[in-house]
């Protein structure tokens, strides 16, 4: 197991800086930048400014030359104060982990430092109307034409691509071996012929929208394919380990964040002479909440420093694990957390009422918590599958 589980001085001090820095914006403000349907760019950009973004990125490409345990703590804790950046998730811990990795010394050049100074953006669509998430099942396909590559297909709830000046698309291409299709992926420009969106009508009320994209024999040059051909599989599940630790750090922030305004009316809160945090009903699930949370922080600990060692395999096991449990303390908290404050939990006033909503994602998305528990059943208990 590397390093150790107890942070160590610095990584205390990155989240105590962190949080400082979001409670100069505050949840008032991502709530107004949500109810004018923009985004929190100066958040975004202040973030990047600070070396927070591209915390992980590599130095030489103006990043801070850290890992996904660094950008997970930043993520974990601007959730905390009501600050979360969802693109966290996507733009620098997938796409820019795989870039990093697999990318050419072009790729690397040309997007690494946009990513780590806030200029661009890059969203990821990996999810199809049939397939879900299931890679061995996806549409999109990639074929060769000369020395470009024309892509088709579809995909949907892809995160923030108004916002993104490229998404990196997976695909699937045919193994010039085996004549099987092995999964690709290609960074694929906003403004490429035959690559559309259509924002869909969420009822979640988030600063990221999410949209269907349609691609329609989208021509890319040679230099588009992300990596080999035929290490696709290692190339994707290279990103959807920091996704997945990413994911659980999200949940874990916006946890933490429900319960402290939970706590706080608990303590100030006064019926019939003592406050409502004295009863052992109030104060008991509180208390629960508060140690699952602390539970998943401990697991998504442990996968993000597998997956930083270089240890693909177990990081792989441990960061289900992590979005498993953070999903699940997420969502037990938010509910809590209203619960605690009745009525009060539902006014705009204590900013609890959207999370009810926004908690359920993180048992949904990247993947529903039944597929993590049928990974752990066959990969980690060696069961057979019924599928």
């Amino acid at each position: 197991m590397p390093a150790t589980l107890l942070e160590t001085d610095e990584h205390q001090a990155l989240r105590a800086a962190v949080a400082a820095f979001g409670r100069r914006y505050g949840r008032d403000y991502l709530t107004r930048v949500q109810e004018e349907g923009g985004y929190p760019r100066d958040l975004w950009l202040e973030a990047a400014k600070l070396g927070y973004l591209g915390v992980n990125l590599p130095e030489r490409y103006g990043g801070g030359g850290a890992g996904i345990t660094e950008l997970a703590i930043v993520l974990e804790e601007l959730g905390a104060v009501g600050t979360p950046l969802l693109m966290m998730i996507v733009s620098p811990a997938i796409c820019g982990t795989v870039i990093s990795r697999f990318g050419t010394d072009a790729q690397r050049a040309e997007w690494l430092p946009a990513l780590a100074d806030g200029s661009r953006i890059m969203a990821f669509g990996i999810t199809e109307p049939d397939a879900g998430s299931n890679s061995h099942r996806i549409t999109t396909t990639a074929r060769r034409d000369g020395t470009d590559w024309l892509l088709t297909g579809r995909k949907v709830f892809v995160s923030g691509v108004d916002i993104a000046d490229a998404t990196l698309i997976v695909g699937r291409a045919e193994d010039a071996r085996t004549g099987s299709l092995k999964p690709c992926l290609f960074i694929v420009p906003r403004d490429a012929e035959g690559f559309t969106r259509r924002p869909i009508d969420m009822e979640l009320r988030a600063a990221e929208k999410q949209f269907e994209l349609t691609l329609d024999d989208v021509r890319l040059p040679a230099g588009a394919l992300v990596g080999d051909e035929g290490a696709g599989l290692l190339q994707l599940f290279a990103g959807l380990n920091p996704e997945r630790v990413m994911t659980a750090a999200f949940a874990i922030g916006m946890g933490r964040f429900a319960l402290a305004r939970a706590v706080e009316y608990a303590r100030e809160r006064t019926v019939w002479k003592t406050p409502i945090g004295a009863h052992q009903a109030i104060a008991h699930p509180l208390a629960q909440a508060h140690v699952e949370l602390e539970l998943a922080r401990l697991m998504t600990r442990k996968a993000a420093l597998l997956y930083d060692a270089g240890d693909d395999a177990g990081a792989g096991e441990a960061a289900n694990m992590a979005k498993y449990a953070a999903g699940e303390a997420c969502v037990r908290a938010v509910d809590q957390a209203v619960h605690t404050l009745g009525g009060n939990g539902l006014t705009r006033e204590f900013g609890l009422a959207s999370l009810v909503t926004a908690a359920r994602v993180a048992r949904i998305a990247p993947v529903s918590r039944e597929m993590i528990l049928n990974y752990v059943s066959h990969q980690s208990l060696g069961l057979p599958k019924s599928y």
